[in-house]
């Protein structure tokens, strides 16, 4: 179970009369869902509480998954921007640790089936920031390997990036259930990891209704630098 420790109000990234994004913290789920029927705490509820308007959702963020999430004040602003989101010139960037030296640059176009077991085509760039090896073993290996990577979704499938870089077998750090359980077994032990590494880091994009080009970003959480700095990516 995910405990989000009774979050009052999110990091507000930004807000005008259409839409408000927020930094969402790991562990927090959009909206309730019957998938996850243990969470009492939902991003959409915290934030309507917070700015006192109703709030329609424009995207998917995984719960296990942290960074830019955003919201509309009406039906109307959520369809323009969710077409904006599927623009050609949107770029969504995502930042990652994960296990293994990846490759420098990579574009994935590898499709995934939904919940109901539908092959949907999805497609990912992927682009490596830092490789580490660090000096405890892992397995059969002496020592363990490592990268900081950058991910730029083309689609939006559930849990696309992290499947996609299981797909590769450099799976997400703390990932469940598309990671390596030996792996997360080994940080957890070592440095007490819980958590997944994948933040959405920044959304580049024009706004739909004043057409200017616009940058949404995200901090990282502390359990994500502190990771950094153990695993030697930082």
């Amino acid at each position: 179970m995910e405990n989000t420790e009774d979050i009052k109000e999110l990091d507000i990234l930004y807000q005008d009369e259409y839409y408000v994004a927020v930094n969402k913290p790991t562990g927090l789920l959009v909206h309730r869902t019957n998938l996850a029927t243990d969470a009492e705490e939902f991003a959409l509820q915290i934030v309507r509480d917070q700015t006192g308007k109703h709030l329609y959702p424009i995207h998917r963020l995984d719960r296990k998954t942290s960074g830019v999430l955003l919201f509309a004040f009406s039906s109307e602003a959520a369809q323009k921007m969710q077409e904006t989101l599927a623009s050609i010139n949107t770029q969504k960037r995502y930042l990652a640790i994960v296990r293994g030296h990846f490759p420098e640059e990579i574009y994935v176009d590898y499709s995934l089936k939904n919940l109901k077991g539908k092959a949907q085509e999805a497609q990912t760039q992927f682009r490596c920031l830092m490789q580490s090896e660090c000096d405890f073993p892992s397995g059969k290996f002496e020592t363990s390997r490592y990268s900081l990577i950058e991910a730029f979704p083309k689609t939006g499938r559930m849990h696309q990036i992290r499947k996609h870089c299981n797909h590769l077998r450099h799976p997400i750090i703390g990932d469940r259930p598309h990671g390596c359980n030996k792996q997360n077994k080994i940080l957890g032990e070592r440095f007490g990891l819980e958590q997944m590494m994948l933040h959405a880091v920044d959304f580049r994009l024009k706004h739909p209704y004043s057409f200017e080009n616009m940058v949404i970003e995200a901090p990282l959480f502390d359990e994500f630098e502190r990771m950094q700095k153990l695993l030697l990516l930082d």
